[in-house]
C-alpha cells in the first residue's frame, strides 16, 4: 500500500542570534520578531510562546473539524489557552504542555470528544504525541 503526500505549504524563516537576542524573518516577510530568552526583560518573543501560539492555533482549527464532523455547533465563546514549559531533567532541556479549552455552553461529553478528535487531527499533536507530557482541560 502506498501513501500519497500532497505538500500544502512549506514556512520558510530564517533566524540568526537565536533565543539570546536574535531574530527571525519569513521569507513573505509577514513575520519578523525578535528573539529574548524566556523570563528575561527583553523586547522580543521567545520559542515557548511561539510554539504556544502556533499548537493552540491549530487546535482551534482542528476542533472545528471535528463539529464539523459531528454538526455541533461551537460557542462564541471558545478559546483555548496553551502553556508550553520548559524544563531541564538529567541536564537535558524538554517541554511539556497544558491546553486548557474553554468550550461554554456545551455538554461536557461533547466538549470532551470534541478535544480527544482534535487531537488526531491536529498536526502539532501529532507531531508531539508520546514526545512530551501534554495535559487537556476541558472548561463547560
Amino acid at each position: 500500500m502506498t501513501t500519497q503526500t500532497k505538500l500544502l505549504y512549506t514556512a520558510k524563516v530564517h533566524t540568526a542570534g537565536g533565543r539570546e537576542g536574535g531574530t527571525s524573518r519569513s521569507s513573505d516577510g509577514n513575520l519578523d520578531i525578535r528573539i529574548s530568552p524566556p523570563g528575561s526583560h527583553g523586547t522580543g518573543t521567545n520559542p515557548e510562546q511561539l510554539f504556544a501560539a502556533g499548537w493552540s492555533a491549530y487546535f482551534d482549527s482542528a476542533i472545528g473539524i471535528a463539529a464539523r464532523k459531528g454538526k455541533v455547533v461551537l460557542p462564541s465563546g471558545f478559546t483555548i489557552d496553551a502553556e508550553v514549559d520548559l524544563s531541564l531533567m538529567d541536564g537535558a532541556y524538554t517541554l511539556s504542555a497544558r491546553l486548557n479549552v474553554n468550550l461554554p455552553g456545551l455538554p461536557r461529553d461533547v466538549a470532551q470528544a470534541l478535544v480527544d478528535e482534535a487531537h488526531t487531527l491536529c498536526p502539532y499533536s501529532r507531531a508531539t504525541h508520546g514526545n512530551i507530557d501534554v495535559e487537556t482541560t476541558v472548561n463547560v
